[in-house]
């Protein structure tokens, strides 16, 4: 599938009537895998990026050409529409710029661009606060400026509603509505009561992040415009603690044909695409 047509497949969710859950994804096989459980759409997050090409936490350590990279190599693997989480697009607007080239050339369906101050000043301790408002009205708008296949999606993505209160959170994102990104990303939304306030003021279609439990009603989340709601990244941490646990017992003694719970050969082969490979071992390296 080339990418414009994943890109309208993204924006067919963006414009439909349902909210869905996308699925995260970190490389190539977690895509793939992805695609095979039924996702309908993944998304590569900073923080996934960060521990899969880095093993380091998300504090915009990762440089713009490492999750690039990475995020060609996931496009390349599969047919799956990508969501991408551009963080501050790596600087100022001019940076922004360069961001949504290098993930369009990356095959991506979308990406948000966030209004957070990255990476942490000195002296912040670790709390997070916002660029002003005219900065992130900069940003959107030359992210939207820079991209050259109009299907390619922009989230304007804020964090408003967990730093700086409800009022702001509307603020924010009614000004990158106006500015003409094709959604909105929420961070930090707290409850139903405070996204239905935020949600009252949009038309754009939302992504909302980090919602809690009680919030993951799709069925509610869809009448307020929330089109993609995110289940958070823990899938990640399940696959850690299953190969933690199959290393330890290797290390412990422990014989490779007594290790549970392992993917048969079959299913390795399925997902390395096993079956295509000897085609083309057949066509092209073997004599006719």
């Amino acid at each position: 599938m080339r990418f414009s047509e994943r890109r309208k497949n993204f924006r067919a969710i963006l414009n439909g009537d349902r909210c869905i859950h996308p699925g995260s994804v970190a490389d190539p096989m977690t895509a793939r895998v992805t695609q095979d459980a039924g996702f309908e759409i993944g998304i590569f997050a900073g923080s996934v990026a960060s521990m899969a090409v880095l093993a380091a936490p998300d504090l915009i350590v990762l440089t713009l050409s490492e999750f690039a990279d990475q995020a060609r190599r996931i496009s390349r693997a599969c047919d799956l529409p990508l969501l991408v989480d551009a963080d501050h697009g790596y600087g100022n607007a001019l940076n922004v710029r360069r961001t949504v080239e290098e993930l369009e050339m990356a095959g991506v369906a979308a990406l948000s661009i966030e209004d957070t101050v990255l990476p942490n000043p000195y002296g912040s301790g670790g709390k997070a606060s916002l660029i002003s408002l005219e900065e992130g009205i900069g940003k959107m708008k030359a992210a939207l400026d820079a991209r050259t296949d109009p299907d390619l999606a922009i989230a304007g993505r804020t964090s408003a509603a967990g730093i700086a209160g409800v009022d702001e959170a509307i603020r924010r994102a009614t000004a990158y509505e106006t500015a003409g990104v094709d959604a909105l990303f929420l961070v930090g939304v707290k409850n139903r009561e405070d996204l239905e306030t935020i949600a009252a003021e949009l038309t754009a279609p939302i992504i909302l992040g980090s919602a809690s439990r009680e919030m993951m009603d799709r069925d509610w989340l869809a009448t307020l415009g929330v089109k993609i709601c995110l289940q958070g990244h823990k899938v990640h941490a399940a696959a850690l603690q299953a190969f933690m646990t199959a290393q330890t017992a290797l290390a412990n003694g422990t014989h490779p044909d007594d290790l549970e719970n392992v993917a048969s050969g079959g299913t390795m082969k399925k997902f390395m695409r096993d079956d295509a490979y000897d085609a083309w071992t057949n066509a092209f390296l073997e004599d006719d």
